[in-house]
């Protein structure tokens, strides 16, 4: 396992390139080199390369090959004509802690690879001369981008094809340009995770939106901040997609502008959208299509999302589907749904506990303050909350289900809820209201029990009650259902 330095001011290609102070000066220098797992280049912080570097030599998955940086001040700087990086069946590669920008192609472009993690890479001002994705990935397996910043680019952010196993973590995008350019386009690919990542699209020069999924099968969008484009999120074909927990926003400039979309360019089946924040916007989520198409639209469940300063409906579906839409909330003044009759006829696509509410984000408000208070309750020494007879008094589903509680420990006075398909808690937690007081389980499964003295039977001793709960997915008609008793201490705690 070598390491090989590479400065651009100080160094010499006839050097050994082992040492700092021997380090070479070229990055077509390194490429004369037969990399071998483990091994890793190194470029001088402060350092400009103006060139394009290509990675040809494979890593081990227990040693890959790592292209990094050292020493002080800015990330060392690759420009080029052509790609940035460029690598063809070159497997198990790390890069970090570089800048690429001004280049032809690509900042990165990678196929027929395996095992690639990209971090802490900044990619400005690519695709000059052609417009890829800024991070190109096409027929690769097992790829991750993280902490990652796209800014001023020409072409799509990520441009990800026909990959198995693809996360894009924590990274910013901000203004993909062109005429075909989304923050992401991810086409053909399977088991995705996009997490964590602000993208926006506001004043980016293209007609296009923030993230385009494009038959994908298993893929996880949550926990993401998608603002600005003519869309926020377009899977318009796919199997098994979870859109939960973003914040969508600002996508203008078409009547047909949707948060989220579906639907339009094949089968769409399993989708779960959930715990999703949409304002300032036109459609919420659609299920539709520009032509009288045959696909299947199957399970299509929207649930337990806000929706906010929408000039349309928060639900369209105007093509056969099958699915619900319920435990919503809109903000006064946003339309809940817009189906057609033909489908509202068909009785396919439900309608259910949906609610108004006269300002959204007070309500946000009085969400994060409850759940700040009950928090502070929970701490209080005085009220001591435990929880006990916890079964299962029916569980006629299928073996990945279980108990709501995942199990009957109360250590650490935290009750350890389990999340899986529809029946996790929304996105604002669960809340059960009992005699004397109310419980509150956040999303993580932590709880807290919030006493109402004004309830009391009187001021001494202590109370109990039973909180029971259940669960059923609709379908297989499963029910699990959990019985939890609190105990409330009053010895001290009332004055």
């Amino acid at each position: 396992m070598t390491i090989y330095y590479v400065n651009s001011a100080a160094g010499s290609d006839r050097n050994s390139g082992t040492t700092q102070n021997s380090a070479f000066a070229t990055l077509s220098k390194v490429e004369s080199l037969t990399l071998k797992p483990g091994d890793s280049v190194l470029l001088a912080k402060g350092s400009v390369f103006n060139e394009q570097f290509d990675i040809k030599y494979s890593g081990s998955e227990s040693a890959p090959i790592t292209i990094g940086s050292y020493g002080t001040g800015a990330a060392p700087v690759i420009h080029s004509g052509a790609d940035g990086i460029h690598s063809l069946y070159a497997s198990n590669i790390v890069i970090e802690n570089l800048k690429i920008s001004n280049t032809g192609g690509p900042g990165i472009y990678a196929g027929n690879v395996k095992n690639w993690t990209v971090r802490d890479v900044e990619i400005a001002k690519t695709g000059l001369s052609q417009s890829d994705g800024a991070v190109t990935f096409r027929s690769s397996q097992n790829v991750t981008i993280e902490d990652s910043k796209i800014t001023g680019v020409n072409g799509d952010g990520f441009w990800i094809e026909k990959v198995n196993g693809i996360k894009l973590l924590n990274n910013t995008v901000t203004s993909a340009n062109g005429s075909r350019a989304d923050a992401v386009q991810m086409n053909d690919s399977s088991n995705i995770l996009i997490k964590g990542n602000h993208l926006d699209q506001t004043d980016a020069d293209s007609p296009k939106g923030v993230i385009a999924l494009v038959r994908a099968t298993n893929a996880v969008i949550e926990d993401n901040v998608l603002t600005g484009g003519g869309f926020g999120i377009s899977a318009p074909a796919g199997k098994n997609i979870a859109i939960r927990d973003n914040d969508i926003s600002g996508y203008h400039g078409y009547d047909w502008s949707f948060a989220i979309g579906l639907g339009d360019q094949g089968n769409s089946q399993d989708y779960d959208i959930a715990g999703n924040y949409i304002h300032d916007g036109a459609w919420g989520v659609v299920v539709t299509a520009s032509s009288d198409t045959s696909y299947s639209r199957t399970n299509i469940k929207v649930h337990d999302n806000v929706f906010d300063d929408l000039t349309q409906a928060a639900l369209k579906v105007d093509r056969p589907a099958s699915g619900s839409f319920y435990d919503n909330t809109m903000e006064s003044g946003v339309k809940a749904t817009s189906i057609s009759p033909a489908i509202a006829d068909a009785h396919t696509f439900t309608v259910r506990n949906n609610q108004t509410v006269a300002n959204v984000e007070t309500m946000l408000a009085s969400s994060v303050a409850e759940t700040a208070v009950m928090t502070e309750a929970s701490a209080d020494s005085a009220v001591v909350a435990v929880h006990d007879n916890l079964k299962i008094f029916t569980d006629t589903g299928a073996a990945h289900r279980g108990n709501l509680l995942e199990n009957d420990s109360s250590e650490n006075g935290t009750l350890a809820l389990r999340r899986f398909g529809d029946e996790s808690v929304g996105k604002h937690g669960l809340t059960l209201t009992g005699d004397y007081g109310v419980i509150h389980v956040d999303r993580e499964g932590n709880y807290a029990y919030t006493l109402d003295e004004t309830k009391l039977p009187d001021h001494s001793g202590h109370v109990s009650e039973s909180f029971s709960y259940g669960i059923n997915d609709g379908t297989s008609h499963h029910s699990d259902t959990d019985t939890l008793t609190v105990f409330v201490h009053l010895d001290g705690l009332l004055s």
